[in-house]
């Protein structure tokens, strides 16, 4: 692709697709071409604030697009991203991919026959903490993670493990890099049609196994995981972006210290727990970043279709078998 401006639009701007307007608005390299909105006074509202144009339809945006960002309820991420892909335009359709494999294949052939990059809106792999780990992270044997959220109508439509717990999903099956062997879950809906809180336990080929707890019914948001491997231990806070590593080589170190006499038995205060410092950014503004330059350079994105439909495929069964138990 030229040097010239990628022109991108947003199909849906709600709560989160507003701030893919705002971002894409500021972007270097990028033509803030406009949207696509059902409601009207929304649609007016954002057209005012980035000074776009709102389109009638799909296709008209299609045309004056080169990358579209999908950010419409999950179960319509087919209906909308099939119509743009026969436009040829690259899109970054938020997660989870699509509400069904069925759909997914859909938009994937579509993707394919039309020459187009398809990246999956796993913001969490664009997070500063995302990029620490996949340095530091080799071999892990144990990892939990747990996503809490307090109760919201929007993201409703689907269950919570393909609402929250497909954050962590993704996030296991990049740093795992194995075959799973079992998973076992349960959850509990509460309000909404699907489950609300959910608990999964994964063990995958190579022996790590990972317990993702995801609730959407919590009086508080917390995003954290813990990653345990044979010369470290890690705990990370996605959502503000800090945390702490211990390292077996620095335990061996304090104990030889120790024994020496340079540190007491039983000093807790001078075990060496090393806080990691992380740059902090924002993840939607590095992972459109990405996106559009992925598009300019005519490269598969970091978050592709192949890993979007792991983690889809990881959230479904995790689902069939709570449904399941429950029957």
């Amino acid at each position: 692709m030229s040097s010239a401006k990628i022109r991108c639009g947003v199909a849906g701007v709600g709560s989160l697709g507003q701030h893919h307007a705002r971002i894409y608005s500021t972007l270097p390299g990028v033509e803030f071409a406009g949207i696509f909105e059902t409601n009207d006074a929304r649609a007016a509202e954002i057209c005012a604030k980035f000074n776009c144009k709102r389109f009638a339809t799909l296709a008209e945006l299609g045309d004056a697009c080169d990358a579209v960002s999908v950010v419409v309820p999950t179960d319509l991420h087919a209906q909308v991203a099939l119509p743009l892909l026969a436009k040829q335009c690259h899109l970054l359709i938020e997660k989870p991919l699509c509400a069904s494999l069925e759909e997914a294949e859909q938009v994937l052939a579509a993707a394919r026959a039309n020459g187009c990059l398809v990246q999956v809106g796993h913001i969490e792999h664009f997070n500063p903490v995302m990029g620490f780990l996949e340095k530091e992270v080799d071999a892990p044997q144990y990892i939990t993670a747990e996503r809490l959220a307090p109760y919201q109508p929007r993201g409703t439509e689907v269950g919570v493990v393909l609402d929250l717990m497909i954050h962590d999903i993704g996030i296991v099956l990049a740093l795992v890099k194995s075959p799973i062997k079992r998973i076992d879950s349960v959850g509990v809906t509460v309000l909404s049609k699907g489950e609300d809180i959910a608990n999964a336990r994964i063990e995958f080929e190579n022996g790590c196994v990972a317990n993702l707890s995801a609730s959407r019914m919590s009086t508080k948001k917390q995003r954290e995981i813990r990653i345990f491997q044979s010369d470290a231990y890690l705990s990370l806070d996605f959502m503000n972006q800090a945390g702490h590593l211990v390292k077996k080589s620095d335990i061996i170190a304090y104990g030889l210290k120790m024994k020496i006499g340079l540190v007491k038995a039983g000093d807790l205060s001078a075990i060496p727990v090393k806080e990691i410092p992380i740059e902090k950014g924002e993840p939607l503004a590095l992972e459109l970043a990405h996106f559009t330059e992925s598009v300019a350079a005519a490269r598969q994105p970091k978050v592709g279709a192949a890993l979007g439909k792991s983690a889809l495929e990881v959230a479904i069964a995790i689902t069939d078998q709570i449904r399941a138990a429950k029957k």
